[in-house]
């Protein structure tokens, strides 16, 4: 692994935000479960919805 202090100020930058992130995203509850929800990947984060066999696009 790179060094950080080898990376460009803007890349340090982005790293920073990015570890940020991922403390701030630790401390939160998990996700509520979702009753008669659907199953497999969370269709909005993937750009697409399929159900009975009909996919559209957001």
């Amino acid at each position: 692994m790179t060094d950080r202090a080898d990376l460009p100020p803007a890349a340090q930058r982005a790293l920073a935000e990015a570890d940020q992130r991922r403390r701030l995203a630790a401390g939160q509850k998990p996700m509520p479960t979702e009753y008669g929800g659907r199953d497999g990947p969370e269709p909005v984060r993937f750009g697409d919805y399929e159900k009975n066999g009909i996919a559209v696009d957001f």
